[in-house]
């Protein structure tokens, strides 16, 4: 990579960085979007995991008085279990089908029955969740928009969901980085000058979006969290159906 594209690249890990740290949330959607249209899936998983859990892992020592442990480690019960199921297949989703998960998970979220109440910390609901969350981890990158709806369901306050949520994304990054840059072995094309910017950048957004976190109210923190899932979600699923129908057509010509 060019040493301008490095620069601008950083530049949005910073951008996208404030945003997970003002929200806990959004900002690694719109960061694996980007990195998926630059570089082969494998690669941008390897690097989107360096700097989510730089990001996540700032984030998580920053608000640690705030973590809630017990979701936490129920949550890994569930990452275990989506890492072994999917090792044994080694599936790498083309970029279409990516984006189209990434977009479409909010919504099928926001779908689940308005009696069944999300508890992260109840072992089954966590773990379940921890198992789907990693699954989609591993298909698109990203388990956010999933995870998000589950503590924002929660009675939590802002800061236990920011803590709480980065920790346990901590752990699925560290599990992605395990399969796409071990099992799947695709580390070795990462530039290392991007990995070291990257983990500057994400702790650098990070670190300024504490005092505006701060400042805002429980309501406005949850209206504008679930503004910016919507419409990220929606601009994926506009983005993955058209490449889909691109490299459907493509194929019909040819």
């Amino acid at each position: 990579m060019t040493p301008l594209l490095i620069a601008a690249l950083g530049l949005l890990m910073v951008a996208t960085a404030f945003l997970s740290g003002l929200f806990g949330m959004a900002g690694g959607l719109i960061l694996i979007g980007v990195l998926l249209a630059l570089m082969p899936l494998p690669t941008a998983m390897v690097l989107h995991a360096i700097t989510q859990m730089a990001s996540n892992g700032w984030r998580a020592f920053l608000w640690r008085a705030h973590i809630r442990w017990r979701p936490v480690f129920v949550y890994l019960i569930g990452c275990a279990l989506a890492l072994a199921l999917w090792s044994l297949t080694r599936y790498v989703p083309d970029k279409p089908v990516a984006l189209l998960m990434l977009g479409v998970t909010p919504f099928m979220a926001r779908m689940m029955p308005k009696g069944l109440k999300p508890n992260p910390d109840s072992v089954v609901q966590g773990s379940f969740y921890g198992l789907i969350c990693m699954g989609l981890m591993l298909m698109t990158g990203v388990s956010g928009p999933l995870m998000d709806t589950f503590f924002l369901g929660a009675k939590f306050d802002r800061r236990s969901i920011v803590a709480t949520k980065a920790t346990c994304q901590v752990a699925s990054h560290f599990t992605k980085l395990i399969y796409f840059g071990g099992i799947i072995d695709q580390a070795a094309s990462l530039d290392p000058r991007l990995a070291a910017v990257a983990i500057a950048a994400s702790m650098l957004g990070t670190t300024l979006a504490r005092r505006i976190l701060e400042a805002m109210s429980e309501q406005q923190f949850r209206t504008w969290a679930n503004r910016l899932i919507t419409t990220v979600a929606s601009y994926y699923i506009l983005y993955g159906g058209w490449l889909l129908l691109a490299g459907q057509s493509s194929v019909a010509a040819n």
